[in-house]
């Protein structure tokens, strides 16, 4: 893979948390967050890394009510979300835990920082990736949200990881859970 000597930004084209894609303004990963089941009992989204083919490379599945459900990675177990993404005992429910792929745990916080609306550091709390929001005032962009998933350059085995705990984050304050 290309090194760019800078991050992966990753442009939200829609924003919203009931699909979007997200492109890196380089060209180097394509993900899509797609909605494929709406009921009273559940909602299931699948990630695709559209960089490499078709095949979705996580489900997500909340419950009823907009409850949290259960993340499955390919074709792996289903597992609890709050097992996958852990709140700590002395935080709140906006910040959460998770080890990743690699082994290591990474959290993400909701605005502890003033330019970004989510932060994922990891143990030596160094920036690992970023959400932001489009900036007020900024103009209105054409097949774009103006917000970005900002994936630090070291990080992309973690791409989708992230992708998908920060939607589960972004679940959480939406739905106040």
């Amino acid at each position: 893979m290309t090194s760019y000597g800078m991050p992966y930004l990753l442009e939200d084209k829609t924003g919203k948390l009931t699909g979007s894609h997200f492109v890196d303004i380089n060209d180097r990963l394509r993900l899509t967050l797609r909605c494929t089941t709406r009921e009273a009992t559940h909602t299931t989204y699948i990630i695709y890394n559209t960089t490499a083919g078709t095949d979705p490379v996580v489900t997500l599945n909340f419950g009823s009510s907009n409850s949290l459900g259960t993340i499955t990675f390919g074709s792996g177990p289903q597992v609890p979300m709050n097992s996958f993404l852990e709140p700590s005992p002395n935080e709140n429910a906006k910040s959460r835990k998770f080890i990743g792929s690699d082994g290591q745990q990474y959290r993400w916080s909701w605005r502890t920082t003033q330019s970004e609306e989510w932060t994922c550091t990891n143990t030596s709390n160094q920036q690992v990736a970023s959400y932001s929001l489009k900036v007020p005032g900024e103009p209105e962009y054409d097949h774009s949200s103006g917000c970005v998933l900002t994936i630090e350059e070291a990080y992309p085995h973690l791409a989708v990881e992230m992708l998908a705990s920060l939607t589960i984050m972004r679940h959480i304050v939406t739905h106040n859970l």
